[in-house]
């Protein structure tokens, strides 16, 4: 028998794990130490919410935040945040200026040189500048052969009071494949860069280069800062290892609840195409998350966990919602009795993890994390207080580097 039954629109959150986010910078600082810690939490801190993984991240130990863009790093500014910033990624129209007078760190490959300097002129405050040489990714960086042009030039203007360059940085190609000799290279290279500038008379205070995977596999690549993303909110980026294998906590749990259930016979279309045809009488449950929050269009066959119990996506994945087969047999109680129970996409121990749904969908963590939209809500718990920190954008982080500082912009 068909049974139908609709509840009010079910809320969509990605509940964020603030102690788990501490304990991942505390466990991947002490891998990295002596260097200190960056936190990365570019891109809402990789959907997390920056401001409130910044303080968490600064509480536990981390000496430093990365961003992408300058925006980013201004908002954080405008949150309290005034411990050391880096802002890396920049185009045209960047403000350089309000960089440079929120003692953001800019980094910069080449052409940003001359407009942070101009912004620097204007304001007759120094700029605090990270050169980035390009070992081998082949994106952002200053070209080898234009290296010590670029020194030279960073260093001239430095002579003029204009600017101080206070890092040398470079990005991993393929630290997530250990195996790879590519990773030797651009460490050589880097190597081989900082000597030209050291030489030229750069006096840096940090060197940095590593990511999360060559924090954990790599030591000869912390120098004297590492910079954490993935790893910091709890997973893992190597194909092989599991987050907890490697000691990380995930910190997203990623859920809602069951909007409606049904009954159905065998031979039932399932969403848009009907490309999912049921093969035996069973029983439908229909989740409201779909494209517009984030999911996957293509992820049919991720997990979903009811009850203790997961179940595959059947059909296609719509815009805002999906559906899950609960199955004929070992389901207990009534369609209707699952209405509004929970339903959990991804999250912490005993949940799915988040690289099963990058498996379903043909992608990585990353993207599966940072893809989860605005229209879920984002709430804070504390396991290791027991107490929420959930949505307080004014809990004070005052304690924790949220004083006086710098900051900077990274690629």
């Amino acid at each position: 028998m068909n049974y139908l039954e609709a509840v009010p629109p079910a809320e969509r959150s990605a509940v964020v794990d603030l102690a788990a986010i501490r304990h991942n910078v505390r466990h991947l600082a002490e891998i990295a130490r002596p260097a200190r810690l960056m936190a990365v939490v570019k891109a809402d801190a990789y959907g997390h919410g920056a401001l409130e993984v910044a303080r968490a991240a600064l509480e536990a130990g981390a000496g430093w935040l990365g961003v992408a863009h300058i925006s980013e790093a201004l908002a954080l500014r405008t949150g309290g945040i005034s411990a050391p910033l880096l802002a890396w990624l920049h185009t045209a129209d960047s403000d350089f200026a309000a960089a440079v007078a929120a003692n953001i760190d800019i980094g910069v490959s080449g052409w940003e040189l001359e407009a942070v300097v101009a912004a620097a002129r204007e304001l007759e405050v120094p700029a605090r500048v990270h050169l980035k040489i390009d070992t081998g990714l082949g994106r952002n960086g200053c070209p080898e052969d234009l290296w010590e042009t670029f020194v030279g030039r960073a260093l001239a203007y430095q002579e003029d009071g204009l600017l101080r360059v206070v890092g040398i940085f470079s990005h991993l190609a393929v630290a997530d494949e250990p195996h790879r000799a590519e990773t030797d290279v651009q460490l050589q290279k880097f190597r081989d860069a900082v000597a030209v500038a050291e030489d030229a008379g750069v006096d840096h205070e940090v060197r940095h280069i590593a990511n999360t995977p060559a924090v954990l596999s790599r030591p000869d690549s912390h120098f004297d800062l590492v910079r954490v993303g993935l790893g910091m909110y709890g997973l893992s980026p190597f194909a092989g290892q599991s987050a907890a294998e490697l000691g990380l906590r995930p910190a997203m749990t990623l859920k809602t609840t069951i909007a409606n259930c049904k009954a159905v016979p065998a031979g039932q279309g399932v969403s848009y195409g009907l490309h999912y045809q049921t093969p035996e009488p069973t029983t439908l449950a229909l989740v409201p998350l779909g494209y517009a929050d984030g999911i996957p269009r293509v992820a049919t066959g991720g997990p979903v966990m009811v009850d203790g119990e997961v179940f595959p996506v059947v059909g296609r994945i719509a815009m805002d919602q999906m559906v899950i087969d609960l199955g004929r047999t070992g389901i207990a109680g009534t369609p209707a009795s699952f209405i509004g129970k929970e339903a959990i996409l991804f999250g912490g121990e005993g949940a799915p993890q988040v690289e099963e749904w990058a498996q379903a969908a043909g992608s990585i963590n990353y993207e599966i994390i940072t893809r989860i939209s605005g229209r879920v809500t984002r709430s804070y718990v504390d396991t290791h207080t027991g107490g929420a920190d959930a949505e307080d954008t004014d809990k004070s982080g005052a304690d924790a580097g949220i004083a006086a500082g710098s900051a900077a912009v990274l690629p």
